[in-house]
């Protein structure tokens, strides 16, 4: 077999412990023996049909055969490209033309009419023969392991490529750095097309635990997410900080009703302080770590541990420490290395920095580069470095001038969660005919209905007077009950500015 680690384990745990749970969605499981004896069968017939090194797609939802079919396709030599059965079918499509997949592994209703795809019930069936895969074709060293669309800027998406090197270097890290322990239980709610999942696949997966599905309808209803969060008898949660933030609604979410929750990490959006407060209150007997990273860099590249004299310390929770492979720069527009304590922009450089954009050139010579003898990203992300951790400024392309002056939105919504009755705050710019940002507008959502909105904003701004410039204090706000998420959990700042804007 080439060496992969990822299935050298796996096989180990299915060989020696073999009854132990990989998968449990609390009315139907999977054993580490079943995950081996159908990955293998499938990957027996993917290398036997597929003989090419040309993507697959693996398309459905959060159930055990999607681990089976990305173990198959990594044992038959194939990157996955997952796609989560929530994704629009317009996104599908687009997807699917960028993909250029050799075939379509569908576990749920494929929307398309083209493709060489293979339903649920031909799954099933490949994966009971008992057959097994060569392993000379195993995913490996600079091989692609998995390529995740993004959203681009112009609307197409981009293929993000993560060689097997790449999710190595993440591994190591998180088995570790994060006290990570053998048979924990890991929730597994971030969707299989969002990286985010795989900051609890594969530590699980490593670690003989067991990954419990939280599925998309738990989290669109909020007595069954409640009701359930007790029974998943979870140890570790990884999530958005926005899927925490609607759990603290519930006054159960905490260490007495869940005492086996001893591990959070969170990642994909900032982590708004007063949240981070909260859950630090809650669980304090937890660690709880705040991590960042793009798509780009595998997952995530920095981690602090948040204590309550960390939260006194910082106006914003810190981003953290890079991890011991990797090195972050601070560059100005020239590529010149910035002093810490100066804002710039992000640049990302060690192992763990994807390759490029799948079969994208133009963007791929946009965003990566060679820095220090080291493959380098740029973020796009705007920060700074102070004592040792990175600390983060918003997205540039967030960063908006007003009447002459520059300003960045992130900024505003950290000062306006500060204020008390506000729990959570996004705030947008209108723009005029000639495309200039005339206005700003926040969308707030408060800790109580608002009885006098005319008041209640008066009250907001004196407060955040306090705080802020002038130019920075929004000149009209919106009281919403909830801020609008994208499909993978983030607060959707650009579907508010179209709302805006429209």
């Amino acid at each position: 077999m080439k060496d992969n680690r990822i299935i050298k384990t796996i096989q180990e745990t299915a060989l020696h412990q073999g009854d132990t749970l990989c998968f449990d969605d609390l009315n139907k499981s999977m054993s580490y023996l079943e995950l081996e004896n159908k990955s293998n069968a499938l990957a027996q017939y993917l290398e036997e049909n597929f003989p090419n090194k040309q993507p697959i797609i693996v398309y459905g939802g959060q159930e055990a055969f999607m681990l089976v079919a990305f173990l198959a396709c990594t044992k038959s030599g194939h990157a996955y490209v997952p796609i989560d059965d929530h994704t629009p079918k317009e996104r599908v499509s687009m997807i699917y033309s960028e993909a250029d997949s050799t075939c379509v592994l569908a576990l749920s209703d494929w929307p398309l009419a083209h493709g060489v795809v293979h339903n649920r019930s031909e799954i099933l069936l490949k994966s009971e023969s008992g057959k097994q895969p060569s392993f000379k074709h195993c995913v490996s060293g600079d091989d692609i392991y998995y390529i995740i669309f993004t959203s681009g800027t112009t609307g197409k998406p981009k293929g993000v490529q993560i060689t097997y090197n790449n999710l190595i270097s993440f591994i190591d890290w998180m088995l570790l750095d994060f006290g990570l322990k053998p048979k924990q239980r890991f929730l597994c709610q971030a969707p299989f097309s969002f990286d985010l999942s795989v900051m609890d696949v594969y530590p699980a997966l490593l670690l003989q635990g067991t990954l419990v599905s939280m599925p998309k309808q738990m989290t669109e209803n909020f007595p069954l997410l409640f009701q359930s969060i007790p029974n998943m008898l979870l140890n570790v949660w990884v999530s958005t900080p926005s899927l925490v933030e609607m759990c603290l609604l519930s006054p159960d979410f905490n260490e007495e009703v869940l005492p086996d929750l001893k591990t959070f990490l969170f990642c994909g959006e900032e982590l708004p302080k007063k949240v981070a407060e909260k859950l630090v209150e809650r669980f304090s007997k937890a660690t709880i770590f705040n991590t960042y990273g793009p798509t780009e860099t595998t997952v995530a590249i920095t981690e602090v541990k948040l204590t309550s004299e960390i939260l006194a310390n910082y106006d914003r929770v810190p981003l953290g420490k890079v991890k011991s492979d990797t090195n972050i720069f601070i560059l100005d527009d020239s590529n010149n290395i910035l002093n810490h304590g100066e804002i710039g922009e992000i640049i990302i450089a060690g192992p763990s920095v994807s390759p490029g954009y799948f079969e994208n050139p133009e963007k791929t010579e946009e965003a990566f580069f060679m820095f220090n003898n080291q493959p380098a990203y740029r973020t796009g992300d705007s920060g700074l470095l102070e004592d040792g951790y990175l600390f983060y400024k918003g997205r540039m392309d967030f960063q908006i001038k007003l009447n002459g002056f520059r300003m960045e939105l992130g900024d505003i919504d950290n000062h306006l969660t500060e204020l008390p009755g506000v729990r959570l705050a996004c705030t947008v710019p209108k723009m005029n005919k000639l495309g200039k940002v005339n206005q700003l507008v926040a969308y707030i959502v408060l800790e109580e209905k608002v009885l006098d909105a005319v008041g209640k904003t008066k009250e907001l701004k004196a407060d955040l007077k306090e705080l802020v410039m002038d130019y920075m204090i929004p000149q009209r706000f919106v009281y919403v009950e909830e801020l609008p998420l994208t499909p993978n959990g983030k607060v959707d700042r650009k579907f508010l500015i179209n709302e805006v804007n429209g």
